[in-house]
């Protein structure tokens, strides 16, 4: 009970800062920073809801992501529907991409699935290119209207997604959903032999995972106002998944940790002009090689445990 305090104390706290943080600084760059780390802090709890609980990795998230990002793109500018349709269409169209892609590649053992998933943002990413027509080949599609047109009032509003989706999936992680994705993560073939349909369970996580991040991918259109072919690429997922790593997986709120002070970590960098990448990478890899179950959750749990413990 006192820990589950400690949590919304926290929660609370994390909200706070994060609302308070642009005011105090009154910088429009520093609000454009936030607002783009908070997008991949929803993308990055959506991997982290499928792969890191069932432990299936996802290379492939990028396909959820740019699918969201392109429907939002061709309702808004080619049909004309308004920005406000273009999150919950991108979120179904997301949701069809993750459940036909689950049935065949969730089936495969190994890290063929890692690498089917994968290999199927590549080609929507290449079918972006060839017809250009219709999608505007490497530039993309321009002219995508912008949901709120204060950036303040963008900022809040992804942020309220943010909050609210993380306590949703915080939610399903601790319900008896969350502990057989667990169970499926350390031994699936016990859970099959237990008549657990661990198919259907991986494929409804893909899809809540893949239906989050493409509305994500449809938010980032319309701040963003543009959405190109590179979403599709796996320097995309690559991107999401080490924010998870380093936040720390299965723990939901890790990631949000990982991808704000990555996004953060960029910009700060970025005064360093080529060594800016180097620096970035060696940081990286001493938190990976040092902390190899993340930097956010486990020091939240470590806190966590000794507070509580000191408090009974």
């Amino acid at each position: 009970m006192f820990t589950k305090k400690i949590d919304l104390a926290g929660a609370a706290l994390f909200i706070a800062v994060m609302a308070v943080l642009p005011v105090i600084v009154g910088n429009a760059y520093l609000t454009g920073v936030l607002t783009v780390a908070v997008i991949y802090a929803i993308w990055a709890v959506s991997w982290d809801f499928m792969s890191g609980l069932t432990g299936r990795e996802n290379f492939g998230h990028s396909l959820f992501i740019g699918a969201g990002a392109y429907t939002a793109g061709f309702l808004n500018t080619v049909w004309g529907f308004d920005g406000w349709w273009s999150i919950p269409a991108a979120m179904v169209v997301a949701s069809l991409f993750a459940l036909v892609m689950g049935f065949p590649t969730l089936r495969l053992k190994g890290p063929y699935f890692a690498l089917a998933m994968l290999s199927s943002a590549v080609i929507m990413q290449r079918l972006m290119l060839i017809f250009w027509e219709y999608t505007g080949g490497e530039e993309g599609i321009n002219g995508v209207e912008p949901l709120i047109d204060s950036q303040l009032g963008f900022y809040y509003f992804a942020l309220a997604v943010l909050v609210g989706v993380t306590a949703v999936l915080i939610a399903l992680a601790r319900s008896n959903w969350g502990l057989i994705l667990r169970a499926i993560r350390g031994d699936e073939a016990t859970c099959q032999a237990a008549g657990l349909n661990v198919t259907y369970y991986k494929i409804a996580s893909l899809v809540i995972s893949g239906a989050i991040a493409g509305g994500g991918g449809a938010m980032y259109a319309h701040y963003q106002l543009q959405v190109s072919p590179a979403l599709f690429e796996v320097v995309t997922s690559i991107t999401v998944i080490t924010m998870v790593y380093v936040g720390g997986m299965a723990s939901i709120y890790g990631p949000v940790g990982g991808a704000i002070l990555l996004v953060l970590l960029t910009e700060l960098l970025r005064d360093f002009g080529e060594w800016r990448l180097m620096i970035y990478s060696v940081v990286l890899i001493l938190i990976l090689f040092f902390l190899p179950q993340g930097f956010i959750a486990p020091l939240w749990e470590r806190f966590r445990a000794r507070f509580g413990r000191s408090s009974t």
